[in-house]
């Protein structure tokens, strides 16, 4: 199986840039290994886009993988995985901002 671009939202850009800060206020080491964290995950979704599970709940065709305590939600196509939002793991999903 060929290897999927991996594609960030802008929003999902402002995600980890918020999760970033708020570790950060406690210790800006832990922050970047939180970061480093969800990056080597979301990078495995490039071979491996059926690690996350189907939440057609949230939104059709949108999927999510867990890094506790964080979410990925994504969506798959034949040639990229689209990152949409990289939420707490507390969230109501349902009705999270998916634009």
């Amino acid at each position: 199986m060929a290897e999927r671009w991996i594609v960030r939202r802008p929003r999902a850009e402002a995600d980890l840039i918020e999760i970033w800060l708020h570790i950060a206020l406690d210790s800006p080491l832990a922050a970047d290994r939180q970061i480093d964290r969800i990056g080597e995950r979301i990078l495995g979704l490039a071979r491996f886009p059926e690690m996350g599970v189907a939440r057609p709940d949230i939104a059709e065709g949108v999927r999510v993988l867990s890094i506790p305590p964080f979410l990925v939600l994504f969506q798959v196509d034949s040639d990229k995985v689209e990152i949409v939002r990289i939420v707490h793991g507390a969230r109501d999903l349902p009705s999270i901002d998916l634009s």
